[in-house]
Formats: structure tokens, sequence, C-alpha cells
């Protein structure tokens, strides 16, 4: 195929068909006539239906959900043209014995399939290789036969596919050899919310995700934006040191106050428990944790930490809490860098950790981006006296380096497929844990053994994280792992 090709007419389909090849929920369409392979054309989303059946038992109930909202913005007079195609392979079914194993690897019921066999005496099934257009066009509505002419010609190129090479061929394999899904469950949870992916922010990032896992979407087309709701982990450092106090004219106690207030936000999304029973004004503790470990804290917003901030801790915390508990409990000050020699001595004294507010927001920042990457039984090893927030940003780079552990297994299935994919007939092309640790340890260091690989596959493919499939065998050195979606870092 050439970079750049000349389109002169388009293919009139169902607008719900259309929307489900735009979404990558299917990759065939049901022409009225044959389709030769090669073919290219634009796609055309028609309002109308030549199908006995209404379209509420033609199609899937999700299907109709989502292409609700998509008819909406098509006016009488005009059609939005968004994709262009090309025929990869066109099959004529003419009996009804796999209609049932079509509709669910399709949007099309089973009772729509037999009612169009029943129609046409036979089905045109194309398999259509979808690309975005880099601009939309509208045109007129125009009365359609199966084909019409464009009233420009258009030029398209391959930059834009729906799906990657890899996933495509998947689906056209599982298709023609009419291969049950592999995940049901997840389909149906799809359907399940697949509504509420239109209005609700987190339930389109769930349903995104799906989608990716299922293959009905490639993940080079799905960029994350930035949760609004997370825009306040980068004051914290600011309201640490009252970078913004002169601009909203804040007095200390007010700074200080908010300093508390987003101390305990961070905490608490870092996952630790923060107790309320123990805050409240002058005398009152700034904050304490009871879950995972208890750990008592005062906040200091400001430019320096007060003198005395580690015996007034010490004295609040015993106190509040009693000896034993008190005792048994990690003591953290949050304020700002290069405290003075006396409150570090007394730190040490008092086995108190000092860390500033930019550590504090680095932590929390990198469980925003990647929500399992924080353990904080592991970081409670790193809570020791004095100031610690070399330690921490040890701990960071540890976490980070892990992750791009994972990053580089992921790749290496992904690139065992890639070097055998034109030669692979199955519809996962799969690997074993010594050709994948083989693979990695020719081009990275340190070397891993079997049983090290192993256990990162076996996470990496559980239900929860989802990267890479699993097939289970006899033995763990029987295994077989397949590459589903990649885990990109920076």
């Amino acid at each position: 195929m050439s970079d750049l090709i000349l389109l002169n007419t388009a293919l009139c389909l169902p607008s719900p068909d259309v929307e489900a090849l735009l979404k990558g929920r299917i990759i065939t369409a049901i022409p009225q006539t044959f389709l030769h392979p090669g073919r290219f054309f634009a796609i055309y989303p028609s309002t109308t239906s030549i199908n006995l059946l209404p379209d509420e038992q033609y199609y899937k109930s999700n299907v109709l959900t989502v292409n609700q909202k998509v008819t909406t913005l098509i006016n009488s007079e005009t059609v939005w043209i968004k994709s262009w195609g090309k025929c990869e392979l066109c099959q004529i079914l003419t009996n009804s014995e796999s209609l049932k194993d079509l509709s669910q690897l399709t949007v099309w019921t089973t009772k729509g399939l037999q009612q169009i066999l029943l129609q046409r005496k036979h089905i045109f099934l194309a398999y259509l290789r979808v690309y975005l257009l880099s601009q939309p066009i509208e045109i007129a509505v125009n009365p359609q036969s199966q084909f019409m002419g464009l009233p420009h010609p258009l030029k398209v190129s391959v930059d834009l596919p729906v799906l990657n090479d890899r996933t495509f061929a998947q689906r056209k394999h599982q298709l023609e050899k009419l291969e049950p899904p592999l995940h049901p469950e997840l389909e149906e949870l799809q359907s399940a919310i697949a509504s509420l992916s239109i209005s609700e922010p987190a339930a389109k990032q769930l349903d995104d995700d799906i989608k990716v896992f299922l293959g009905w979407s490639s993940n080079k087309l799905i960029i994350k934006q930035p949760d609004p709701n997370l825009a306040w982990i980068n004051d914290i450092a600011k309201l640490g040191d009252r970078s913004i106090e002169k601009d909203e004219k804040k007095n200390n106690y007010q700074a200080g106050t908010d300093f508390e207030n987003i101390a305990r936000q961070s905490l608490e999304f870092l996952g630790f428990k923060v107790e309320n029973a123990y805050k409240g004004g002058a005398g009152g503790l700034d904050l304490f944790c009871s879950k995972p470990y208890p750990i008592v804290c005062e906040c200091k917003a400001g430019r320096l930490i007060p003198s005395g901030t580690v015996e007034e801790l010490i004295k609040l915390g015993g106190m509040h809490l009693g000896a034993d508990q008190f005792l048994d409990s990690a003591k953290l000050v949050i304020g700002p860098g290069n405290p003075s020699a006396d409150i570090l001595k007394a730190a040490q004294k008092w086995k108190v950790s000092i860390i500033n507010a930019m550590t504090l927001q680095k932590l929390v920042q990198l469980k925003a981006k990647y929500p399992g990457a924080i353990n904080l039984v592991e970081l409670q090893q790193y809570l020791e006296p004095g100031q610690i927030d070399y330690r921490i940003d040890e701990y960071i780079d540890k976490a980070e380096r892990e992750i791009k552990l994972r990053s580089q297994i992921i790749t290496v299935v992904k690139e065992l497929f890639e070097q055998d994919s034109e030669s692979s007939k199955a519809t996962h092309q799969s690997f074993t844990v010594t050709e994948i640790r083989v693979h990695y340890n020719v081009t990275h260091n340190p070397k891993l053994t079997d049983e090290a690989v192993h256990d990162l596959l076996i996470e990496l493919s559980s239900p929860l994280i989802g990267y890479l499939g699993r097939i289970k065998s006899s033995d763990w050195k029987s295994d077989r792992f397949y590459f589903l979606y990649d885990l990109p870092i920076n």
C-alpha cells in the first residue's frame, strides 16, 4: 500500500456499523454485494437501513446506546465522513450454522444475522482495515446505493489506523476461524458501562482500558489526559513554602492550615488512614495515621522549621497517644528544607524523620502516575531519624527502576511477537519463560534467571494488571505468555 491513496467513492454502511468500526469494536461489515479484496473507499455512515428487523433486534443493546449519541450529531442535510477503509477479505456465508459464533465476535445479534440470510440467501462478510481521516469531511446527504461518488477526490494516508497491524491480524484470524471470545466476562462489563462512559470520566477510562485489553482498540490511539481531580498535587510544595502567600494575602495561621490540609490529603492519597479524633486547634496533633502503621506528623509551612518543633511533636504525641502507643509510632515533620543543627540533633535523639514538602509531592506524583507504585510497608524502612529527603528519593528511584523493568519485560514479549507475527498461525503468539528470558538478557543488565522472569510474568499477566496474557501449563516452565498492551514510561 502506497503512502498516499486517492479515493473517489464511498462505501455506504449503517451508522451503527460505522461507529463500531471507528471504535475498533468490529473489523467487518455486511455489504449488499461482494467487495473485491484490495479495494479502497471512504466510509459513509447512513441513517437508513434495508434490514427488515428494527435496530433493537438487529444490534446488541450497548451498540445502540453509543450510536444514539452519534446520530444526534448528524443533521438532515449533511453527513460527516471520518474514516476510509481497504477490503482485506470478503467471505460468502450461505448457512446458518456459524451465525451464533459470528454474533459473539461482532455487534450483530444471531437473530439479525439469520434474518439477513433468510432475506438475501447469503451474507457477504467483508473484512475492513479502517483508517481515520486527518480531517473529517462534511458532504451532502445522498440517496445511497452500496457505493456513491465523492464530490471531490480525497487524498488519504495510512498514518491513523484504528487498529495496529498486530491487533488487526489477531482479530482477523479469530474471525476467520470463528474462535470464541477470549474474555466474554469483560465484554459484558464493557457493555454494562458503555452508557456511563458518555458522561462519567472514570467510567470512560475503565471503558478505554477494557477495549485495549480486548483488542478493540490500539494503545497508541489512547492518550490519557491529566485527571483534573488530581491538580491539587502540584500545589503541595507551593503551600509548604508559602510561595503563594503574598499573592493571596494569607496570614501565618491560614497558610499553615492550608498546608496541613493538603498534607492530610496527600497522606490519605498515599494510602494512610488519617484519624480525626486527635486533631483540633491549639494543643491538638496536626496529623495521626493509624494504618498501615501508626505515624505522628507535624506540618510546618514557611521558610524555616521553628525551633522546638521536634519537642512540640514529642509533647503533643505523648499527651494524646500515651507513652506506649507514641513510642511505637513513626514520627514525621513535614516542613521547609535546611533545618537548624538544634532541630537535627533533637530529631536524632527522639527518632523523628524530617522531609520537605517537595519530597511529599514527589511521592504523591509517583502514586498518581502508577497507582500501585507506593508500598507503604516498604516505605516505613526509609523513615530514619533526621532529614531524610535523600532516602525518600532513593525509595522513589527504586520504585521507578522496578516499573522500568516491568516495562522492559512487556516490550520483550511484544518484540518476540513482532518478529514471528508473519509466520504465526495462533490468535496470540505466545512464548515460554526461557524464550523471554533469553531475549531480555541479550540487551539488558543485570541478567535475570528463569525464576525471576517467571515471577514478573505472573505479576504482569494477573487479571488486575493485564499487560500480558498467560496460557497455563502443567508446570511453570511450560507456561506461555503473550503481549496485550504497553506499559509506557517517561
